[in-house]
């Protein structure tokens, strides 16, 4: 499942690799792409959006 979440506190591309650790530690074969720049989080997982959302949030961002 494709997911593109808006990240606006996302500042740098070590925010990214904050993110994208976040993300890979619910759903460790998950493809993440994220653009500090745009402020985007492309995501193609099988994990469930809102536990993708919750990793995100937890690990200190917010989403739009």
């Amino acid at each position: 499942m494709a997911i593109q979440l808006t990240v606006p506190n996302m500042a740098c591309s070590a925010c990214g690799d904050t993110i994208t650790k976040a993300i890979k530690a619910i759903d460790p074969a998950a493809t993440v792409q994220t653009d500090p720049h745009t402020k985007q989080v492309n995501v193609e997982t099988q994990a469930a959006e809102a536990a993708i959302k919750q990793a995100v949030t937890d690990a200190g961002y917010t989403i739009a």
